[in-house]
This record gives structure tokens, sequence and C-alpha cells, in this order.
């Protein structure tokens, strides 16, 4: 089964982040800078939530506050839902539903070492079926090949 360890080894393990005391315009640059939906807020190393276009959108926007001196501390998630690397693919898949969130950081042992997507998730299992597929599609091809030629 397809874990988060999994998908970190195909993308990489880097991450964008920003401190909490940028504004959500500074943040916003850095999200277009980097082409990501969604940014870590870190301080002094540590995690401390997740700022993304979905929280300009909804705190900010249709809110009426202004970008320029707002800060990310201010307006990002705070409450996080974070995996581990061992966790299961299908696992976060759920919890990225039942919580209607997109980004997951990942943490063993209280450091930080990366951030998977719903995208990181999909492509991930769309991969996995693709190689169940083509492994099965081998050994049919393979079995078929052997039987007709004992005949």
């Amino acid at each position: 089964m397809l874990t988060v360890s999994d998908l970190l080894s195909r993308k990489g393990n880097k991450t964008v982040s920003v401190h909490p005391n940028y504004t959500v315009y500074q943040a916003l640059h850095v999200m277009a800078d980097y082409d990501v939906g969604a940014v870590l807020v870190i301080e002094n190393h540590e995690l401390l939530g997740v700022f993304s276009e979905r929280d300009y959108a909804r705190k900010l926007v249709l809110q009426g506050q202004n970008e320029q001196n707002t800060f990310v501390g201010n307006v990002m998630v705070k409450d996080l839902t974070v995996v581990t690397p061992e966790d299961k693919v299908e696992e976060c898949m759920q919890l990225m539903t039942d919580r209607h969130i997109r980004h997951l950081p990942v943490v063993k042992n209280g450091k930080l070492l990366g951030l998977i997507s719903i995208g990181d998730v999909v492509k991930g299992i769309i991969d996995q079926q693709r190689d169940t597929i083509n492994d099965l599609e081998s050994y049919i091809a393979g079995g078929y090949l052997s039987r007709n030629r004992v005949q």
C-alpha cells in the first residue's frame, strides 16, 4: 500500500514557508513565486500553521480586510491536521475529504518532513493504479503467450 513516505520520495520534501509576521500580501507573492496554493507558517523552526489561497479568499476578501496590513499569523489555520510518513495515502485522502482540507504537513517526532497536497495524493493513487493495471496486463499477456506456445 502507498504511504506518505512514498509520496515524499517521489516529489521531494522541499516546502515553502513564511513567517507569521509576513503580511498576507507578502505571502501571496511567495506563493506566486513558487507556484503553490499554500505555505507553511514557521517561526524558530516551529510549524505554527498553514496559509492558503482559500484562507485569503474567505478570511480577507469576503470579510473586506486588507492584505497589505493583515498578518499571516492572524488568518492562518492553526488547528493543523498532520500526518506521518507511515500513514497510508488512502487514509490521507479520507482525512482531506472529511475535514475539507487540501494540504497536510508531514511530521515525525515533532520534526517537519514535508507537505503533501490533494494533488499529490490523487497523483499517487492514479500512478499506483496504473502500475497495478500494467502488472496485471503483463501477467495476463505472459500467461496467454505461454499457453499458446505449449499447444
